[in-house]
Protein backbone atom coordinates (compact mmCIF):
# COMPACT_ATOMS: atom_id res chain seq x y z
CA UNK A 1 0.00 0.00 0.00
CA UNK A 2 1.25 3.28 -1.02
CA UNK A 3 0.59 6.74 0.51
CA UNK A 4 0.83 9.25 -1.90
CA UNK A 5 0.93 12.67 -0.81
CA UNK A 6 -2.23 14.20 -1.83
CA UNK A 7 -1.47 18.23 -0.62
CA UNK A 8 1.77 18.98 -2.71
CA UNK A 9 1.18 22.08 -4.44
CA UNK A 10 0.12 25.54 -3.14
CA UNK A 11 -3.60 24.50 -5.42
CA UNK A 12 -4.45 21.39 -3.91
CA UNK A 13 -4.88 22.84 -0.15
CA UNK A 14 -8.04 23.84 0.74
CA UNK A 15 -8.84 27.21 1.94
CA UNK A 16 -9.09 25.83 5.53
CA UNK A 17 -6.14 23.99 6.49
CA UNK A 18 -6.02 21.53 9.15
CA UNK A 19 -2.70 20.65 10.74
CA UNK A 20 -2.60 17.42 8.89
CA UNK A 21 -2.91 19.31 5.68
CA UNK A 22 0.13 21.70 6.80
CA UNK A 23 2.37 18.50 8.25
CA UNK A 24 1.82 17.00 4.68
CA UNK A 25 2.74 20.44 2.79
CA UNK A 26 5.47 21.56 4.43
CA UNK A 27 7.15 18.08 5.34
CA UNK A 28 6.86 18.14 9.32
CA UNK A 29 5.19 16.44 11.46
CA UNK A 30 2.08 17.46 12.93
CA UNK A 31 3.42 17.64 16.29
CA UNK A 32 5.59 20.64 15.30
CA UNK A 33 2.40 21.84 14.06
CA UNK A 34 0.83 21.75 16.96
CA UNK A 35 3.50 23.21 18.79
CA UNK A 36 3.32 26.33 16.26
CA UNK A 37 -0.38 26.73 16.72
CA UNK A 38 0.59 27.43 20.72
CA UNK A 39 3.02 30.01 20.18
CA UNK A 40 2.39 34.07 19.66
CA UNK A 41 2.11 34.67 16.33
CA UNK A 42 4.76 37.23 17.27
CA UNK A 43 6.88 34.87 18.21
CA UNK A 44 6.80 32.78 15.43
CA UNK A 45 3.37 30.72 16.24
CA UNK A 46 1.42 30.08 13.23
CA UNK A 47 -2.05 31.98 13.09
CA UNK A 48 -5.18 30.13 13.54
CA UNK A 49 -8.42 29.83 14.80
CA UNK A 50 -10.33 26.98 16.79
CA UNK A 51 -13.87 25.27 15.67
CA UNK A 52 -14.88 23.37 18.49
CA UNK A 53 -11.94 21.47 19.74
CA UNK A 54 -10.46 21.45 16.23
CA UNK A 55 -7.58 23.98 14.91
CA UNK A 56 -7.75 25.34 11.58
CA UNK A 57 -5.85 27.95 9.18
CA UNK A 58 -6.69 30.19 6.46
CA UNK A 59 -4.60 29.51 3.06
CA UNK A 60 -3.60 33.52 3.05
CA UNK A 61 -2.64 33.50 6.69
CA UNK A 62 -0.31 30.31 6.23
CA UNK A 63 1.03 31.69 2.90
CA UNK A 64 1.89 34.94 4.81
CA UNK A 65 3.04 32.94 7.48
CA UNK A 66 6.15 31.53 5.19
CA UNK A 67 6.87 34.42 3.36
CA UNK A 68 7.42 35.96 7.57
CA UNK A 69 9.83 32.83 8.25
CA UNK A 70 11.74 33.21 4.98
CA UNK A 71 12.01 37.45 6.01
CA UNK A 72 13.21 36.47 9.42
CA UNK A 73 15.88 34.17 7.86
CA UNK A 74 17.07 36.35 5.25
CA UNK A 75 17.03 38.98 7.81
CA UNK A 76 18.97 37.17 9.92
CA UNK A 77 21.89 36.52 7.50
CA UNK A 78 22.08 40.16 6.63
CA UNK A 79 23.52 40.85 10.05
Amino acid sequence: MSTTKQFTTWESLPDALTAAHIAEFLGISRKTVYELFKLDVQHGGIPNFEIGASKRVEKADLEMWIAEQKQKKSSSRAV
